[in-house]
């Protein structure tokens, strides 16, 4: 099975953050149509996004192949030696006829531990990723003991798409995560360019977010954004 990209973990300081748009077509107000969802892709790869969660379970089935293979050329066309993943939220089906770098389950997906066994058995490349979305201490223990290649940990502040799920999760929660579990924590809900740093000070290996990269079309200011995360993180 092809696999796009690879996994572009940050390890101890020798590569960046990852910087990772999910995808929300119905906040775009373009719940029908991948346009959107692909312009909204096409500038956060422009401004230096690394990752991209394709997050549209329930956009028909053939939209969300085109959409990820659309989303799959464009991290393949980014300059030589930056490495850039494409994940699929839910569908592993779509994630592996793709070749997408993995697939990110939530609450309601197939177990983690189910799609790892696969993935072995399947002989699947090892780089493939396997994410899980944690709200707590225990939900990410469980997710690094089930085989998961990463972690979302969220909402870290305050954020209207994530208030579901409970009260932000806050930096010392967010520290204390990251301190527990061996498998990188990507921090999300609520987080932007002015808070990122502070997340990423906390011991994340990176950020994600939906409001922050759907509101900005200047891929030269987001560069810009992106390039001072890391600053902020010192």
């Amino acid at each position: 099975m092809p696999s796009q990209g690879s996994s572009g973990f940050s390890r101890g300081g020798e590569d960046p953050p990852i910087v990772c748009y999910v995808t929300n077509r119905k906040v775009l107000g373009s719940a029908d149509s991948a346009t959107g969802v692909l312009a909204k892709i096409r500038v956060a790869v422009a401004g230096g996004v690394n990752w991209v969660q394709i997050r549209e379970r329930d956009m028909p089935p053939r939209e969300l192949m085109a959409l990820a293979r659309a989303a799959i050329g464009l991290a393949n066309d980014v300059p030589s030696g930056r490495r850039m993943n494409v994940i699929v939220n839910d569908r592993l089906d779509v994630a592996i006829a793709t070749g997408a770098a993995g697939v990110h389950l939530g609450g309601e997906s197939i177990p983690a531990r189910e799609v790892v066994r696969w993935r072995r058995a399947a002989n699947a490349p090892a780089e493939f990723l396997v994410g899980v979305s944690c709200h707590s201490l225990e939900d990410a223990r469980e997710a690094e003991a089930s085989g998961a290649s990463y972690i979302f940990l969220g909402p870290v502040f305050d954020t209207p798409s994530k208030r579901s799920f409970g009260q932000p999760q806050g930096i010392e929660r967010l520290a204390e995560v990251c301190g527990a579990v061996q498998i990188p924590v990507v921090a999300i809900g609520g987080v932007n360019a002015e808070n990122g740093g502070e997340c990423l000070r906390a011991g994340a290996a990176g950020i994600a977010a939906i409001r922050w990269f759907q509101e900005t079309s200047d891929p030269e200011a987001l560069r810009q954004a992106v390039a001072q995360l890391g600053v902020r993180a010192r």
